[in-house]
C-alpha cells in the first residue's frame, strides 16, 4: 500500500536528516521508493555499460544518506520534498561517478536526444562536467538548475516549472540557453 504524502511529515523527516537521524533516511527512501527508482533508473538510462540496477543505485543512495551527520537548514514546509529530491539526484550523481572511476573505459554521459555530450569519456568527463556545471551556475544557478534536473533527475519541462515556480516557457528558454552555452564550452573551452 502506498504512502500518503504529507508535507509535514516530510519536513519533520527531512529536520531529523538534518540532525543526523538514521531512521530519517530509512523514512523516506521508503516512501519515495518509486519516485527514487524512477529517478535512478533515468539517470542510468544514458549510461554505457555498468553493472549496477536502479534497485542498487537507490540501496547505496539510502546507505550515503544514513552517513549524513548534519545539513544546513532547509526552506520547510512542500519545499522539504523537493530539497530532498535534489539531495537524492546530487548524491545518485557522485554514487555513479565513484562507481565509474575504478573503470576507465566507462563512459560517463547523460544524454538526451538535445543535451550536449562530453568529447572526453572516464574520469576526466566526469571532472569537466562538474567544472562545466559550475562555470554554468556561476552565470545563473537557476541553468544549473534545469539541467541537473532534467539530465540527472530525468524531470519533463512542466515538472520543472512547477520545482522552480516558473512558467513551461521559462524552463525552456533556460534549457535552450544552456544547451547552447554548454555546447559552446565543450568546443571552445577557454572562450566562455
Amino acid at each position: 500500500m502506498p504512502l500518503v504524502e504529507s508535507p509535514e511529515l516530510v519536513a519533520e523527516l527531512m529536520g531529523e536528516l538534518r540532525d543526523g537521524r538514521r531512521a530519517a533516511a530509512g523514512a523516506l527512501v521508503e516512501r519515495f521508493y518509486p519516485d527514487l527508482r524512477r529517478m535512478a533508473a533515468i539517470r542510468m538510462q544514458g549510461e554505457g555499460a555498468h553493472t549496477w540496477q536502479p534497485t542498487v543505485l537507490v540501496n547505496e543512495l539510502y546507505l550515503e544518506l544514513t552517513r549524513i551527520k548534519s545539513l544546513p537548514a532547509g526552506p520547510g514546509g512542500l519545499a522539504e520534498r523537493d530539497e530532498f529530491f535534489a539531495l537524492a539526484a546530487f548524491l545518485m550523481r557522485r554514487l555513479l561517478a565513484h562507481h565509474a572511476r575504478p573503470l576507465r573505459k566507462r563512459t560517463i554521459a547523460a544524454s538526451l536526444s538535445d543535451a550536449p555530450e562530453p568529447a572526453v569519456s572516464g574520469e576526466q568527463s566526469l571532472c569537466e562536467v562538474e567544472n562545466l556545471l559550475d562555470r554554468l551556475g556561476a552565470i545563473d544557478p537557476t541553468l544549473r538548475a534545469v539541467v541537473e534536473m532534467k539530465v540527472f533527475e530525468g524531470l519533463s519541462r512542466q515538472e520543472i516549472a512547477q520545482r522552480l515556480g516558473c512558467s513551461v516557457r521559462t524552463v525552456a528558454r533556460h534549457w535552450d540557453f544552456a544547451v547552447k552555452w554548454l555546447r559552446s564550452a565543450m568546443e571552445f573551452p577557454g572562450d566562455s
